[in-house]
């Protein structure tokens, strides 16, 4: 199963939000479907929102049927659209920023149809990068992982979170691949479930050994000595490695301190954010009430109750043991040594 595909006109999407129950997909053929299969969470995952909205913004020029030199304006309108979708993903804004580098390459361009294949092209290689970025990681995490280890994941970091492969489950396949005797535990993920319905799917698939677990058996977990590390993706890394990442992160990364566990974070480096200083200035975006109150489509709340729906939380840089990206894992202090990856050739 991949997360999307690219068809030449249009752009497939697996409704994630089906899983495991049904395989259906979303053939999106203008950028307005695209966004929207990112707000609906039919695709998700930092790396696959990025990768979605490069095509996104693609078909914005493919199916352009004004005035050429309306296109810019046009150009504008759909970027600003597939930007307002997810506000803390940050790989959602570094694709449309390559996108948008391209288009303002092309001002001198009168043949549309070269500015069509060109933005297609660079789509096409957002997608590439992605996915051999994913393998990089998945070789640079597994120097960490222990010979026999149970693991620790949240959320769903693996193929379906990206274009290929993944990125914390890209490092436990690679773990996996190299003969390693591990064993994964998978929080459910309230209240999305991507742990149970994704993550679970995924390393079954791949006949990697998974153990589901309600997200409140994390410390329990640990008190009893079952788990030798925690492993988990990002959505937006702040320049002092603060972590934003999938709601509950933080409270695994409370109790690993606690039980001297190392926490490890997995994500390509279009992930970390330099131009925000640190956890708090990043966006969490607050999701529908209704996801709360209901579990696919059925009430389990009163109808009428408060609801706060937080999607991410913010892990602080001093509960991390290292960020595992494909230039390397970087460790404390992060302020320095995320800068410096950043900026090495």
């Amino acid at each position: 199963m991949k997360a999307l595909e690219w068809m030449g006109d249009s752009l497939k999407i697996l409704d994630q939000t089906r899983l495991p129950i049904e395989i259906k997909y979303r053939l999106a053929t203008n950028y307005e479907e695209v966004a929207e299969a990112i707000e609906k969470m039919e695709v998700r995952g930092a790396p696959a929102i990025g990768a979605a909205a490069a095509y996104g913004y693609a078909l914005g020029a493919i199916k352009y049927d004004g005035e050429l030199a309306n296109l810019k304006e046009h150009m504008e309108k759909v970027q600003k659209r597939l930007a307002e979708t997810r506000p803390t993903a940050v790989n959602l804004f570094w694709a449309l920023r390559r996108m948008e580098d391209r288009m303002r390459e092309l001002h001198d361009v009168t043949d549309f149809g070269k500015i069509k294949q060109v933005l297609i092209s660079e789509a096409d290689q957002i997608a590439e990068d992605d996915r051999q970025v994913n393998y990089l990681i998945g070789e640079e995490g597994n120097s960490i992982i222990p010979e026999e280890a149970n693991i620790l994941t949240h959320c769903n970091a693996g193929a379906l979170a990206t274009v290929e492969y993944g990125t914390a489950l890209g490092v436990i396949r690679a773990a996996h691949r190299s003969n390693k005797k591990i064993n994964v535990y998978a929080g459910e993920t309230r209240p999305f479930l991507q742990g149970a319905r994704l993550t679970a799917l995924e390393l079954m698939k791949d006949e990697i050994p998974v153990t589901l677990i309600a997200d409140n058996m994390a410390g329990f977990l640990m008190q009893q000595g079952k788990v030798d590390l925690v492993l988990v993706g990002a959505d937006r890394i702040a320049a002092n490695g603060d972590t934003a990442n999938k709601i509950g992160t933080y409270s695994l990364a409370i109790l690993a301190q606690a039980h001297e566990i190392p926490f490890y974070v997995a994500a390509p480096t279009s992930t970390i954010d330099l131009k925000v200083a640190s956890g708090q200035e990043i966006p969490i975006e607050e999701r529908d009430a209704q996801e709360i109150r209901e579990v696919f489509g059925v009430q389990v709340a009163p109808a009428d109750v408060d609801v706060y729906n937080p999607a991410f939380d913010v892990t602080p840089s001093k509960l991390i043991t290292g960020i595992i990206t494909e230039k390397g894992i970087v460790t404390p202090p992060y302020s320095v040594n995320l800068l410096k990856m950043m900026v090495r050739t």
